[in-house]
């Protein structure tokens, strides 16, 4: 979807970077993430940044990149990137299905708004129903095409034993 209204790859990884999180990033740390030439990501930073939709900052000798969050359209890219991700979609289904789930959260590479792949998730919770995880690999994999990792945690904090399951 994302791909047919923007054709630059590059430019498609900085609106995930900057629009999935409150991520900033500076020209040759993107370059690298990216693995990407810091000529391409220069050329799209610019672009990005000349529309409005990214601000950048001198942070010493460092130009530092960020989404601009006072651009009329930044609720709107935020959440056509979500949907992009699939991100609320998976973790809502998630959640309702999995049970008692007192706390949910995305860690790792999404986090951090990398698209790596591999969505990390944590659970925190009793009884949560770990049968289901194996029914969702599959088909969540389908839906977003990325894999899921879930870590669900005990509700009690002292009882650090929790129960591990990857791969989903």
């Amino acid at each position: 979807m994302l791909e047919s209204l923007v054709t630059s790859k590059t430019r498609i990884k900085l609106l995930l970077k900057f629009f999935s999180h409150r991520n900033s990033g500076y020209l040759r740390s993107l370059a690298k993430e990216f693995d990407e030439s810091t000529n391409s990501v220069r050329i799209e930073l610019n672009r990005l940044t000349d529309a409005g939709l990214l601000v950048a900052e001198d942070e010493g000798k460092t130009k530092v990149y960020k989404a601009n969050q006072k651009h009329p359209f930044f609720t709107e890219i935020t959440n056509m990137v979500s949907k992009f991700l699939g991100l609320d979609e998976l973790m809502e289904k998630i959640v309702k299905r999995m049970g008692a789930v007192e706390t949910a959260y995305i860690i790792g590479d999404y986090a951090k708004g990398i698209d790596s792949g591999t969505v990390h998730m944590v659970l925190i919770g009793q009884n949560l129903d770990v049968e289901y995880l194996d029914f969702i690999r599959d088909k969540t994999y389908e839906k977003v095409q990325r894999k899921v990792e879930v870590e669900i945690l005990p509700k009690d904090p002292g009882d650090i034993q929790g129960i591990k399951i990857f791969g989903v």
